[in-house]
């Protein structure tokens, strides 16, 4: 069963003329575990070892995780739906978030690119170490690299599965209503937070349709 559905998977058509172009823009979803899990564990037993104490550490863990639904949001709102008019910039835009957009369904191409999140991460670790310093950063980044990793796995679960929490019927809806209803609403995938905060929160079509009237 599992050998099948791993080839159904590899099975994806490619939709450019470039094999590695398509290459970089299919993604397993398992691979962000793989690349970030280990790194989340080396940074909170780095912060340890520098000294950060077992109050301090899960605190400083969970800011970050927090700080990321913050990220997450603008990411989403102010990079992944830039289109700019440059080809070059255009098609690197299509390979970010675009193809998701078009084939919202295809399950390699629902996490994030490590083409663009590797670079990406380093740029926020290093934004966040010169604000923070070390040990600070270390336990800091792992929260917001954990931030990340709930991002990507709450999107691959709200394309593939149907939800039976209401939290989770919520989220779904939520980010539907981004994919089908209107793409400049609903940003925040793990959380709706930040949408309240913005005013982007998706609005039913029922509503819309008492709006105009």
């Amino acid at each position: 069963m599992a050998s099948d559905r791993t080839a159904r998977l590899s099975a994806s058509p490619p939709l450019f003329r470039s094999r590695f172009l398509d290459f970089f823009s299919r993604v397993h979803p398992v691979v962000p575990a793989l690349i970030y899990g280990p790194v989340i564990v080396a940074l909170i037993v780095l912060g340890v070892n520098r000294g950060l104490g077992p109050v301090e550490t899960p605190l400083l863990v969970v800011a970050g995780l927090a700080f990321w639904t913050l990220a997450e949001y603008w990411l989403h709102r102010k990079l992944f739906h830039w289109e700019p008019d440059h080809p070059i910039g255009s098609r690197l835009h299509f390979i970010i978030h675009g193809v998701h957009h078009d084939h919202p369904n295809d399950k390699l191409r629902l996490v994030m690119p490590p083409a663009a999140s590797i670079p990406l991460a380093l740029l926020f670790f290093g934004a966040f170490y010169l604000v923070l310093g070390a040990p600070t950063v270390y336990a800091f980044f792992a929260g917001f690299l954990l931030g990340y990793l709930g991002y990507d796995y709450t999107h691959y679960y709200l394309h593939h599965f149907v939800p039976k929490s209401k939290l989770g019927k919520k989220l779904r809806e939520h980010h539907m209503r981004h994919h089908f209803q209107d793409h400049r609403y609903g940003f925040g995938v793990s959380s709706p937070v930040w949408d309240h905060v913005f005013h982007t929160v998706p609005r039913s079509r029922r509503a819309q349709r008492e709006q105009r009237s």
